[in-house]
């Protein structure tokens, strides 16, 4: 990743997933991003932009991000549309117009249905080629309220519901992130990874692990290419 002057992402997730907080996290700010087209002209249009705009933070210029909203409520034509950009982006000639990475976010608020017709959808019709997608579980820590809830449905007191909730919330997200995982490595192109994300709600939240995961996945993905590569030559 550091070799890479603008490293590119694709965002995609539900509506109130934690998308833009996670940008701002890894950028280290609180701002809002500036939005460009795909000739640098900067949008003013405040809160709208497609998936060809790019989003930049003052802040941390060497990401750019991608935002793919509408194709999870149901859209065809967004979905085609979302699709031809990460073909078109994933291969693409110029270095500085290629996507380095997906970012799918899945929130944890949606515990009843994690793994919806949209994310079977993208995995089984979408081949980002050499790009990797890295599943980010977000809004973990909203699990402690469920956790809370079947403790004191269990007959315990709150006092004793409130010590064990930490336990239960670990054991809620193995479930939900099994269940996932179960899904989508079903899936014709499954996902890399799946990375849990805690306390993004916080400022100063340590998004390491979230840019480790991505330069791990870059790594695997191009070492599988070599291998590939050689494997053709021989």
């Amino acid at each position: 990743m550091k070799r890479i002057e603008k490293f590119r992402v694709l965002v995609i997730g539900r509506a109130n997933a934690g998308k833009t907080t996670i940008l701002q996290r890894v950028c280290n700010t609180v701002d809002k991003p500036e939005i460009f087209d795909g000739n640098g002209n900067k949008n003013f249009q405040h809160g709208y932009h497609t998936i060809e705009d790019e989003l930049v933070f003052h802040s941390n210029s060497g990401y750019v991000f991608h935002d793919s909203s509408g194709f999870e409520a149901g859209s065809i034509q967004q979905f085609d549309k979302m699709k031809k950009f990460v073909i078109d982006h994933a291969a693409a000639r110029t270095l500085k117009k290629r996507i380095h990475a997906i970012w799918y976010c899945i929130p944890m608020t949606d515990y009843h249905r994690t793994v919806t017709t949209a994310e079977q959808k993208f995995f089984n019709e979408c081949d980002t080629g050499h790009v990797p997608v890295v599943v980010l579980l977000t809004k973990v820590d909203t699990l402690s309220f469920l956790a809370v809830e079947e403790l004191l449905d269990e007959g315990l007191e709150m006092e004793e519901a409130e010590r064990r909730t930490a336990e239960r919330e670990f054991q809620l997200l193995d479930k939900f992130q099994a269940h996932i995982k179960h899904k989508l490595d079903q899936c014709q192109f499954p996902p890399k990874i799946y990375l849990p994300l805690r306390k993004m709600h916080e400022e100063r939240a340590d998004c390491t692990a979230l840019i480790q995961c991505t330069a791990n996945a870059l790594n695997e993905e191009g070492i599988e290419r070599s291998r590939k590569s050689r494997h053709e030559r021989i």
